[in-house]
């Protein structure tokens, strides 16, 4: 059976050994670009957050802020951004994490995120799950809960999907595609 977003599958680029080799990148940019693929998108994130009891949305850098800035925008909801070591000014927390191809830091503003608000965290797409986890992890160190996270795509034979419904958290995805 077609689920109603099989066909937003078809604005995604496969792109093969990025950005290192044995790397299959599913790029988004082919769905951005074309204005109706991404507001669908859009769309259906949105019906599934006005379902969703939160007070603010996280977004992980760089292409979650593509989807998150709308979402905040629909929602009213304000935008707390989440970014790469050393690209925030301003006090904050950081959390270390693993890549499917490397290590990285995770940093997000100390006054971002209230204690007792309930965050949905927003990302382009959910592999091993390492990045979405050290997301799980700031806004929980911030005082924070989160209240799920949203993804346009999910890799289901990778693992990350799995790994965070086991540490109890709703993930929601708009599409799966197999990570190889």
């Amino acid at each position: 059976m077609m689920s109603s977003t099989d066909h937003l599958k078809n604005y995604i680029r496969d792109i093969e050994n990025f950005p290192e080799q044995g790397i299959l990148f599913r790029d988004i940019t082919t769905l951005i670009k074309n204005e109706e693929a991404f507001k669908e998108t859009i769309n259906q994130m949105t019906n599934i957050l006005d379902k969703l009891d939160f007070d603010k949305i996280a977004s992980i850098e760089s292409r979650g802020f593509v989807f998150a800035a709308p979402l905040s925008f629909n929602l009213s909801k304000p935008l707390v951004l989440m970014r790469k070591k050393n690209k925030l000014p301003a006090e904050k927390y950081s959390v270390d994490f693993e890549l499917e191809y490397g290590k990285a830091t995770l940093e997000i503003h100390k006054d971002s995120i209230n204690s007792k608000d309930k965050v949905i965290i927003i990302d382009d797409l959910i592999a091993t799950g390492g990045t979405a986890e050290a997301a799980a992890k700031l806004v929980e160190k911030s005082g924070g809960e989160v209240a799920g996270f949203i993804f346009a795509i999910n890799l289901f034979d990778l693992g990350g999907k799995e790994l965070l419904e086991k540490k109890g958290y709703k993930i929601f995805s708009i599409m799966d595609f197999p990570g190889h």
